[in-house]
């Protein structure tokens, strides 16, 4: 089960205007009918290297008390991205899935179109480092994620992105399926339903369909996640929503 909790999170999720500085989402991650972990993304302003302005985008998830039993997860994720040329210049990847650990750095300089990979090994105690070309334009997933809220898109549209991360290059393919409404913590909201699509050689395996419902808007919010994996399904839905537009409705 390691890494699927990531790609859940990853696949969890921007209009210029589209987020404001200290959105809060959270999710409850439901594996079959079980509720099983909590997701949340956040994103803040910060100054990167003491002068360039930038969003600092967080990711946490980890599993309830009942299902730390079964598989236990404790993952961090964290994106450095410039404000005003929305590129990537840092992401680290903290992950903790069972007995599984992975911590991995890219430092990203879009003007050089390089970036230096850091894998850490267990064994040697040490980071191995790692020096590669990237593309113009270069995300990493979490940035990515919310590089495609901030943009217009319609039914039948497809989007491409750059995406480097785990010492790779690859283009991320998004379709635009169809809209549906659905049933929110802010009522009934029309959506938008993309799915993410690896192209080339992934960034992690994708053994099943991922689809996202954004709400049909300026703000293009994440309301809810489905993904088919090879030993089930997740799904994920928005419980709290904290610096947005829209109001909770009480249960």
């Amino acid at each position: 089960m390691k890494k699927y909790f990531f790609a859940l999170l990853l696949l969890i999720y921007f209009n210029l205007f589209a987020f404001q500085t200290g959105e809060k989402l959270t999710f409850v991650v439901k594996y079959g009918a079980i509720s099983a972990a909590k997701a949340t993304l956040e994103i803040n302003e910060i100054t990167y290297k003491d002068t360039i302005p930038c969003y600092q985008i967080i990711s946490t998830s980890r599993t309830n008390s009942f299902f730390d039993k079964i598989f236990k997860v404790r993952d961090k994720i964290e994106s450095t991205v410039d404000k005003d040329k929305f590129v990537s210049y840092k992401f680290e990847k903290n992950l903790k899935e069972g007995s599984y650990r992975q911590l991995r750095i890219h430092m990203y300089y879009p003007e050089q179109n390089i970036s230096f990979y850091l894998k850490y090994s267990r064994e040697k105690k040490q980071f191995k480092e790692k020096r590669m070309e990237i593309p113009d334009n270069t995300q990493d997933i979490l940035s990515a994620l919310y590089w495609v809220r901030k943009q217009s898109f319609s039914v039948g549209d497809s989007l491409f992105i750059n995406v480097t991360v785990d010492g790779r290059n690859a283009v991320t393919k998004v379709i635009v399926h169809r809209i549906e409404t659905i049933k929110t913590i802010f009522g009934k909201k029309e959506c938008l339903v993309i799915e993410p699509v690896l192209h080339g050689e992934a960034i992690f395996k994708q053994t099943g369909k991922i689809k996202i419902w954004l709400t049909n808007d300026e703000y293009k919010i994440p309301v809810k996640l489905k993904s088919k994996i090879i030993f089930g399904s997740f799904k994920a839905y928005l419980r709290e929503a904290e610096n947005v537009p829209y109001k909770k409705i009480k249960d």
